[in-house]
């Protein structure tokens, strides 16, 4: 008997670790496989619109980054204004994903490769100044979220995105920003992973070059999502 409860307690406490990785691992994602959303029809009350980083330091003159970008701009600026008015009328939620870091860095996740080295060297979206203040046309509405804590590229770390998210039963997550390929990209491929049904606004994103422009849109926009102009997803939430 002794033996035998043994053995049985062995198998239990070596089950115990895999159990608890499979908690975690599902804690990753919102909806599970036999649940994901991904290719659902547009469903104006399960579905957001978050623009990431609207802001004077790349939209406007006078912005530490708006001349890398402006050339894939185009009227990307109108465009989201229409799309951000047709939601709330449609009754969709809104979000708005700004990012800003404190004048010393120190608040940078990884402050000395690649990108966010460029940040915290050149001291962009700086709290508390005009260059990580919204931009005049995309300033948040009443009724608007203003998604909290984003300080690296993907808009889930760290922030209360996904919460915001779930509590309101959001299905579709459509998205727009900048950069084209590095913030909406990222956050792009988290919320696939995730299991939400996943749209790009290609035409309410820029990035500092035609080629990187075009490269995500044609190509990783369509492994992580349904890539559309801003037309034809406004057209979805108005049906």
């Amino acid at each position: 008997m002794f033996a035998l409860c043994t053995a049985t307690s062995s198998l239990l406490i070596g089950a115990a670790p895999a159990a608890r990785l499979d908690v975690k691992m599902m804690a990753d994602r919102v909806f599970s496989s036999a649940n994901a959303k991904g290719g659902i029809e547009v469903d104006p009350k399960r579905t957001a619109v978050l623009f990431i980083e609207y802001q004077n330091e790349f939209t406007s003159d006078g912005g530490k980054l708006h001349e890398a970008v402006k050339g894939t701009m185009g009227d990307m600026l109108h465009r989201s204004a229409v799309v951000a008015d047709t939601a709330r009328a449609a009754g969709a939620t809104v979000m708005h994903a700004p990012i800003s870091f404190k004048v010393d860095a120190s608040d940078n996740p990884n402050k000395a490769l690649g990108i966010l080295a460029g940040c915290a060297g050149d001291k962009l979206f700086t709290e508390g100044t005009w260059n990580a203040d919204f931009c005049e046309s995309m300033r948040p509405h009443d009724g608007d979220i203003i998604v909290q804590g984003k300080k690296g590229l993907d808009t889930f770390p760290g922030t209360d995105l996904e919460s915001q998210l779930t509590s309101k039963g959001i299905e579709t997550v459509a998205l727009a920003g900048f950069l084209t390929n590095c913030c909406v990209e990222s956050t792009m491929r988290s919320a696939y992973e995730k299991g939400f049904n996943v749209i790009t606004l290609t035409d309410c994103t820029a990035t500092t070059s035609a080629k990187g422009q075009n490269a995500a849109t044609t190509g990783t926009y369509v492994m992580f999502s349904t890539p559309m102009p801003a037309v034809e997803f406004i057209s979805k939430l108005s049906s």
